[in-house]
């Protein structure tokens, strides 16, 4: 029996591109063969990669000058690429910390230049909202500006992004990208793991404009640094082939959803619904500023923290499954990415209600 899976990622896919990806396993399209076993540079990937792309960048909308590049490593290891990629001549980059993954991103470009902290979203409840623009403090000449656009674990979205003029924008989207549109062109750079919204842990997404691609260190990889991937198309070295497969079929499921903007409007809808519900209880808590509560990832906290154990086992018998908060943080979190159904969203609410009924 499927549950409703609630995890902060590896993350829930549709069901429909797992039976595809069931259906197709030992012969993809007639050619014997699956896609895991394929040459990266053979007829039949090659078409895989390139559907791939095109229907990335549709979904998107991303003009021509920003490239989409397949990598690996994942959104902590753009963490170390990115300032390898983007200082130049440079020595400052600018961090507004959102949370534990922007923090993760200030400490690993200080093995790169000095990181310079332009502000934070760091309350006495911890990291609880996203700071307006004119509470950032540049430094004179940044490399550039990085934000994490949406905190998986302090449930902490941005969504006023700021025009800075010549100084790159970098984002790590990792756990909101294609939950709704986004304007490309305001970006530097958008990074990002496949694993939440995307497909499957392996793939990495780098979308970047096309003037910042002549920035790399001497010391970056060459198979990280941007402009050698690009001018090779994502083939420097063998991607994660089946990974970007998986990917392939999210997007042509997303586009048969209606594209990002039925997407938006379907998580408004799922996200509303359980913070309405954690807000007319006082049961629960969530401590985050409204205007910045993430619509992918929804922390919450029992008042009555010693029922915890108690609320994750009644959780899993009703099939609510990987609701227990990050470890850093504690309490509950329900991760509701793109592919967890509205049905999810409603049967965790029930359940809310029904524990809180039952001990009041």
């Amino acid at each position: 029996m499927r549950v409703f899976n609630f995890s902060a990622g590896p993350a829930a896919l549709p069901e429909e591109v797992l039976r595809q990806a069931a259906d197709e396993m030992l012969d993809w399209h007639g050619s014997g063969m699956s896609v895991m076993e394929m040459s990266h540079r053979g007829r039949e990937f090659m078409s895989i990669h390139e559907e791939a792309l095109t229907d990335l960048r549709e979904l998107l909308q991303a003009p021509a000058s920003h490239r989409i590049l397949f990598l690996q490593g994942g959104g902590l290891g753009e963490n170390a690429i990115v300032p390898m990629n983007m200082l130049g001549k440079r020595t400052v980059a600018d961090f507004v910390v959102t949370g534990s993954w922007s923090q993760k991103s200030f400490n690993e470009a200080g093995k790169y230049c000095t990181p310079h902290r332009a502000a934070s979203g760091q309350t006495a409840d911890g990291f609880t909202r996203a700071p307006k623009r004119g509470e950032w403090q540049l430094s004179d000449d940044p490399a550039y500006v990085h934000l994490c656009t949406n905190e998986t674990i302090h449930g902490v979205e941005t969504f006023d992004i700021p025009d800075l003029g010549d100084i790159p924008l970098v984002a790590d989207v990792s756990s909101h990208v294609l939950s709704r549109p986004l304007d490309v062109a305001k970006y530097g750079v958008l990074f990002g793991g496949a694993q939440k919204n995307i497909g499957m842990a392996g793939l990495t997404i780098v979308v970047v404009r096309e003037d910042l691609l002549d920035r790399a260190l001497a010391i970056c990889p060459s198979a990280f640094e941007w402009r050698i991937v690009a001018e090779n198309n994502s083939m420097y070295n063998t991607p994660p082939t089946y990974a970007i497969y998986v990917a392939g079929l999210v997007f042509k499921w997303l586009k048969r959803q209606g594209g990002l903007r039925e997407i938006e409007a379907r998580n408004l809808e799922k996200s509303k619904l359980l913070y309405d519900a954690i807000d007319a209880s006082s049961f629960y808590v969530n401590k985050v500023e409204r205007d910045s509560r993430s619509r992918m990832n929804v922390p919450f906290f029992l008042v009555d923290e010693s029922r915890n154990e108690d609320f994750l086992a009644g959780a899993k018998a009703r099939g609510l499954m990987q609701l227990k908060g990050h470890k850093s943080v504690g309490g509950m979190r329900a991760s509701i990415y793109n592919a967890v159904p509205l049905e999810g969203v409603k049967a965790l609410i029930e359940y809310m209600k029904d524990f809180e009924q039952a001990r009041a």
